[in-house]
């Protein structure tokens, strides 16, 4: 027992320390070991339908973070300062919709089903995607959709780096239009197959929060049905 209230405490306290950190101690890089824990949170994290319809550029290279913060207005002090910088992608429905390539190797060769049951899988996943959730509206819904699968691993990655005790900020303030061109003239949108979904900046922080977090009471979100 006492070891569970010490993990919950470690646990309360790295969702404390957590704060969107703005600027960055650039003279403050994180070790490949922590980072590559981040990074196995985020492969770790569940998805809709086990897709894991995303993919992470840890973008390092100094002309193309210059690139990046003409388009991102709010990334400029990440870009500038942090030691690792996530674009996290999400697959489209080139990849997500039931009857795709991708969904079948997923099914078959990443989540190990049997070959004999894939033609029952892809009918689960019709039925989900067409009368459950309305997906195949048009393009823009399925992308939503796999947009929302990606901040699993997203908050998973911020809440592992907070308990490595190292700092991030969630970013969505950039040009979509403009980042998904950009990526395309680079190559790293494999042809379509994946559309920019968010930013995510790790490193140390290099001045403690101006301002006290604020958030609800517990009572003013949650509603016990009993």
């Amino acid at each position: 027992m006492t070891n569970r209230v010490i993990k919950r405490q470690e646990i309360l306290d790295a969702f404390n320390f957590r704060r969107a950190t703005k600027v960055f101690d650039p003279t403050k890089k994180i070790s490949e070991d922590d980072f590559n824990v981040i990074l196995e949170a985020a492969r770790l994290s569940p998805s809709s339908c086990g897709y894991e319809p995303w993919k992470f550029l840890i973008v390092q290279n100094q002309e193309f973070r210059e690139k990046l913060k003409e388009i991102s207005p709010g990334a400029q002090r990440h870009l500038a300062t942090a030691s690792h910088f996530v674009i996290i992608l999400a697959r489209t429905i080139k990849d997500t919709k039931y009857d795709s390539e991708y969904v079948k190797n997923q099914a078959l060769n990443v989540m190990g089903y049997p070959a004999e049951m894939y033609d029952q899988l892809k009918d689960t996943y019709k039925t989900f995607q067409v009368d459950q959730q309305n997906l195949l509206v048009n393009e823009r819904t399925m992308l939503d959709w796999a947009g929302k699968s990606t901040y699993i691993p997203f908050a998973n990655m911020m809440t592992v780096a907070a308990l490595l005790e190292i700092d991030s900020c969630p970013i969505e303030g950039f040009y979509r239009d403009k980042v998904q061109k950009l990526l395309e003239e680079e190559n790293l949108l494999e042809d379509g197959h994946l559309a920019v979904s968010a930013m995510v900046a790790f490193g140390y922080r290099a001045n403690e929060p101006e301002f006290p977090r604020g958030r609800k009471d517990m009572k003013d979100i949650v509603q016990w049905i009993n």
